[in-house]
């Protein structure tokens, strides 16, 4: 108990660090560049303690919980007693790790849905558009593209595949896409690939990564480790204006109809 309050304390003195420049800026922009005075001080100050005290406790909920987590998930899902329970290791095939891939899409899956980034832009992009953005649907496709993507980053670490190709590919459909997709969609898909990098999902995949390269004989986890993120920043695009170009498809022949 007391090396966890211990925790707590040191990380709560290593965010209030962190986010002083922020402050400092925001402050300094308020009072010398805007020239106007701050109101609401009280309640700023106890904002701005919720603010500190809620990142520390997430910093120590990821250290102790998420990080491990994804490891012991990789670590189990990779032993050779689990893959092979009856004894008989031959040469480790990708298909043999099919529990990874299916893994790896429902975390990145039910981890996108939770994301509270993408569900305020969801929100707001269902607002803006009159109701003619489902913020339901949207959540719906960034997250099987989430899915997807590390299901395929996965598989790049099993196999361990070059990391560059995969990503020019993925980059080279979402240029084609970008082309036949409806206007209106195209800046929010492209920032939907962003919002879904954030606080929920990016600690559960960096140490998933970590801990297949750890795991998976002849992988280095510090260039085989990284690069989920990467998928999961990329496929979501993919998937938001594939979702524009059928929901245009659709209407269009319900309007012909």
């Amino acid at each position: 108990m007391n090396h966890l309050l211990h925790d707590i304390i040191n990380t709560i003195m290593n965010t209030i660090y962190d986010v002083a420049p922020i402050i400092i800026t925001l402050f300094f922009f308020q009072r010398v560049i805007l020239k106007q005075p701050l109101e609401r001080i009280g309640q700023m100050i106890k904002g701005l303690c919720f603010v500190i005290l809620g990142l520390a406790l997430f910093l120590v909920g990821l250290e102790k919980a998420i990080f491990p987590l994804g490891d012991t998930m990789a670590r189990q899902l990779t032993d050779p007693l689990f893959l092979y329970p009856d004894g008989e290791i031959g040469h480790y095939l990708w298909q043999d790790y099919g529990w990874v891939y299916l893994f790896g899409f429902l975390i990145g899956f039910a981890t996108t849905l939770a994301e509270p980034a993408l569900i305020a832009v969801a929100l707001k992009a269902q607002e803006i558009s009159g109701e003619s953005i489902s913020a339901l649907g949207l959540r719906m496709a960034v997250a099987f593209g989430v899915a997807i993507g590390v299901a395929t980053g996965c598989f790049r670490i099993v196999t361990g595949g070059e990391l560059w190709i995969f990503i020019m590919v993925a980059y080279i459909i979402v240029i084609i896409q970008t082309f036949f997709a409806p206007k209106m969609i195209i800046p929010l898909a492209y920032d939907s690939g962003g919002v879904t990098t954030s606080t929920v999902t990016v600690p559960l995949l960096a140490a998933l990564g970590l801990g297949l390269a750890s795991t998976i004989p002849g992988r280095n986890p510090m260039i085989d480790g990284f690069g989920l993120i990467a998928f999961a920043s990329i496929f979501p695009i993919m998937s938001v204006l594939f979702y524009a170009q059928i929901s245009t498809y659709l209407q269009r022949r319900k309007k012909f109809k």
